[in-house]
């Protein structure tokens, strides 16, 4: 049994999300891969402020196409505002208007994977509610910074309503 760090995690907000249609680099990973994602991220910070119709600064971190067997692409990303001239190099999904629970992570992203753990095996089973089959994501805020931490990052948890 793996030691449970201790995590601050409040309460989420329940939240109806609007459609997003977010666009990134993207990998597939496991449970035994995630530390294998910040690197995406390093890839992917270059690009932004650069990918064709980007609305805002907000960056995701977005979960999806789980393939049944415990893998899962993640797609590291910005908003934006339609398809046309994306680079082929972009991967991108549609995340639909659905429920959410939302979570703020708080602390550095080191941390991040006990937040999820907290999430997917205490909150989740405890709270009477079932995740929807649809994407997660992380929203990373405009003035997020991992290295001075500050910024505000958010885990939406896709929950049937």
């Amino acid at each position: 049994m793996d030691e449970q760090k201790s995590v601050e995690v409040t309460e989420p907000r329940f939240e109806h999300g609007h459609f997003l249609l977010i666009a990134g680099l993207g990998g597939r990973f496991t449970q035994q891969t995630t530390q294998d994602i910040p690197a995406l991220w390093e890839k992917f910070i270059p690009h932004i402020g650069n990918v064709p119709g980007q609305k805002g600064e907000v960056t995701y971190g977005i979960c999806c196409n789980a393939d049944g067997k415990g893998s899962f692409e993640y797609i590291a990303g910005v908003e934006i505002s339609k398809l046309d001239d994306l680079p082929e190099q972009y991967r991108w999904v549609e995340v639909q208007p659905q429920q959410y629970a939302v979570f703020e992570h708080k602390g550095s992203l080191d941390s991040l994977p006990q937040t999820f753990q907290y999430i997917w095996k205490t909150w989740l089973p405890q709270s009477g509610k079932e995740a929807a089959d649809a994407p997660e994501f992380e929203r990373y805020s405009e003035d997020f910074n991992p290295k001075l931490n500050t910024g505000k990052l958010e885990i939406w948890l896709p929950i049937k309503g």
